[in-house]
């Protein structure tokens, strides 16, 4: 961890600001974003996006702004228009749709999504029923969900589901995770279930990726000893309500998810000193920049940098933009 750190007395009323790192656009959510702009510079607009291409308001809007269409499905695009699959990864269904309908998709899932995918294709496919770890509802849980055949994967949500759930007897198991939950929750999980089904076999390393599991151990390292933490990112955003519950549980007194400055809590900075910030893997860093401006118009502010990893992967945009 690298810190730095208070060198003279600080004015009365100074928030000090502890700045998590990483934060912030983790490289499947920069691929997704960059691929979006390269297919309206490539096809010209509009191109339809099915679902929000990360769980960003602004990210959404900006794309919009450049000519990105958002629908919930195929059925709201024409068949001769472009289409972008979100970074949280689809149905086999909804490919072989587009395929039927000869449309011209572009998979902007993230590869660590999709290594997801690939694996209850190989676990399928030699016999195992899997059980996902993950949150109901959630666009990525319904795409690998989607992966395989109705009835072959089931859905644990909670420790009580790990302990309680029955499945198909006389098959043998494996698991897998939703990459963006919470680590600790989710090893107890795995606990439970290992504990009850010894001979259930595993993923090839962890589901959980690698930004999710930076972003919430430099939350950690925020949360000790704060009076409040904000995390910047979107209400249906994953990985960003779970920081918020790891900032909680590390230790700080507070925790609010925000939009963005506009929803500064501000009644709690008025009543906090050391303030922790950080921000979902699908928040961009314009909007830490400004949520910290505008404490700093405020009061007096001392920052300080908490990083507990450098970051530097990178993925490729799909061979169909990289012309």
């Amino acid at each position: 961890m690298v810190e730095t750190q208070q060198t003279s007395p600080l004015p009365p009323h100074t928030k000090t600001i502890r700045l998590a790192g990483p934060r912030g656009f983790c490289a499947g959510v920069d691929r997704a974003v960059k691929i979006v702009e390269v297919a309206l510079e490539k096809f010209g607009a509009p191109v339809y996006v099915r679902h929000e291409i990360v769980h960003n308001k602004f990210v959404v809007d900006g794309l919009a702004a450049k000519g990105a269409v958002f629908v919930e499905e195929l059925d709201d695009i024409p068949d001769d228009a472009p289409v972008v699959f979100s970074a949280h990864g689809v149905a086999k269904a909804v490919v072989a749709e587009a395929q039927r309908r000869n449309m011209v998709a572009v998979d902007a899932t993230c590869p660590l999504v999709t290594k997801v995918h690939i694996e209850a294709h190989r676990h399928t496919r030699e016999g195992y029923h899997i059980l996902l770890i993950g949150h109901a509802g959630h666009p990525e849980v319904e795409g690998t969900m989607g992966q395989v055949p109705d009835g072959e994967m089931t859905l644990i949500e909670t420790a009580e589901d790990a302990r309680t759930v029955t499945p198909p007897e006389g098959i043998p198991l494996a698991f897998a995770t939703q990459t963006t939950l919470s680590v600790d929750d989710t090893a107890e999980m795995i606990g439970i279930l290992k504990e009850r089904f010894p001979k259930m076999k595993g993923p090839r390393g962890e589901d959980i990726c690698y930004a999710t599991t930076n972003r919430q151990q430099a939350v950690k390292a925020i949360a000790q000893d704060a009076d409040l933490v904000l995390v910047i990112g979107a209400e249906n955003s994953s990985n960003s309500q779970r920081l918020v519950d790891v900032a909680l549980r590390g230790g700080a007194k507070a925790a609010r998810l925000i939009a963005d400055a506009s929803f500064i809590p501000w009644d709690a900075v008025d009543q906090s000193l050391k303030i922790g910030i950080s921000a979902g893997a699908s928040a961009p860093e314009v909007l830490v920049d400004e949520v910290i401006a505008a404490i700093a118009a405020r009061y007096p502010i001392q920052q300080e940098d908490v990083i507990v990893a450098e970051e530097n992967l990178t993925f490729k945009l799909p061979t169909a933009l990289q012309d």
